[in-house]
């Protein structure tokens, strides 16, 4: 089962479409134009569309007789992140770039939206949801909490990313953990300031905060079962003016990843008690804010048998990773797998220019994987809903 030639024949629309969506990001909440883009699309193919759940959510109904519903899932949003590549379609908007190959999932999304609603060759009913604000601000989540699934009932629902490192033509997929639940911290750690050539008239934050940086990844080494994965990073460290003053206060700020709920639920406490231990022996104070933005993104055995297998006959079952090793990432459709069963999957994207990585200043979408995930979005539709 190869790629489907009908969508062959228009992927340089979807060209089109994609570097289109390229040159103009959004970022969280604000994607007004690609909303609009993307209606217009879904209105033009003859789908039903219904804007404005999160924002700037749409949602695209499909219709073909009795049979159950489901429910495709593509992020729109675009990085605050200043894009360094040359060609035409560049970002045109400074300091926002879609480096994560949004532009891609909405197009591949598109595409099979506008095969399905040509050929019909289901029964029941298809929800095209694209959703806002992947990138850390919990588009999924607000989407669910607006009535998503009230609103467009689906008996399951999958969703779809590119992945850089993998070949194109090739899937990864596993039932359970495939991203991981993703935590932000910030810590004030507070001293008594003084001059920096007399450091024993205060309390240096610096020192302190250095010894709970380090102090944290006793958090991953020490504290959590050795076959549990954590991951707790931080990534800022704001303190100070000037050369010569200890300041007061010392800012840390960072994440905290893992796969499963009870390892989830024991960072924030430890955290805590290793900083304040630390701080309680230096004399210092610190406040802890801690955020559960996402949980983790736990596929469903049974969508995922049904996934892995539409992929394997699109191109050939030595082409698809069963078992791939789940990613420290973070991923929102883990809350649209909390209240529907379901499937997220990887489709290759090739090496990148230079090997680049998402969320990279040099990051490129595929435009050779599109007819390729417009495939395996209505075989999918085709295969459930037969």
């Amino acid at each position: 089962m190869p790629i489907i030639n009908r969508i062959a024949e228009f992927e340089n629309d979807m060209t089109t479409w994609r570097r289109d969506l390229h040159a103009h990001p959004e970022t969280a909440f604000e994607e007004e134009r690609t909303a609009a883009t993307v209606a217009a699309r879904l209105e033009e193919f003859g789908v039903e569309v219904h804007q404005g759940l999160a924002g700037t959510g749409v949602v695209g109904t499909l219709r073909n007789g009795d049979g159950p519903a489901i429910g495709l899932r593509a992020d729109m949003d675009a990085l605050h992140i200043h894009e360094k590549n040359d060609f035409a379609h560049k970002s045109t908007i400074e300091g926002k770039m879609h480096a994560c190959g949004h532009d891609g999932h909405t197009t591949m999304l598109l595409g099979a939206a506008r095969y399905l609603a040509e050929t019909r060759n289901f029964k029941g009913t298809v929800h095209f949801i694209f959703q806002p604000a992947e990138e850390n601000e919990g588009g999924g989540r607000v989407m669910v909490e607006e009535g998503l699934f009230d609103k467009f009932p689906a008996a399951s629902v999958y969703g779809m990313h590119n992945w850089p490192g993998m070949d194109v033509g090739t899937f990864a997929v596993r039932p359970g953990p495939m991203m991981a639940a993703y935590d932000i911290f910030e810590m004030t750690v507070t001293g008594r300031g003084a001059h920096a050539g007399m450091p024993h008239t205060g309390i240096d934050p610096v020192v302190v905060a250095a010894e709970i940086v380090t102090a944290l990844q006793t958090i991953a080494s020490r504290i959590t079962h050795p076959l549990d994965s954590v991951v707790v990073s931080v990534t800022q460290v704001h303190g100070g003016d000037t050369w010569n003053v200890i300041p007061d206060d010392v800012i840390l700020r960072g994440t905290a990843r893992s796969f499963r709920g009870e390892v989830q639920d024991t960072i924030e406490p430890t955290i805590r008690r290793i900083a304040e231990g630390v701080c309680a022996a230096h004399g210092a104070s610190m406040t802890l804010d801690y955020e559960r933005r996402y949980p983790p993104t736990l596929n469903h055995p049974a969508e995922t048998k049904i996934a892995a297998g539409v992929a394997a006959a699109i191109v050939g079952d030595d082409n698809v990773d069963r078992d791939p090793m789940p990613c420290m990432g973070a991923e929102d459709f883990s809350f649209m797998l909390q209240k529907r069963p379901g499937c997220y999957i990887w489709v290759g994207n090739g090496p990148g220019e230079g090997g680049c990585m998402l969320h990279n200043p040099h990051y490129e979408f595929n435009d050779e994987i599109l007819s390729l995930g417009a495939t395996y979005w209505a075989r999918l539709v085709e295969t459930v809903l037969e």
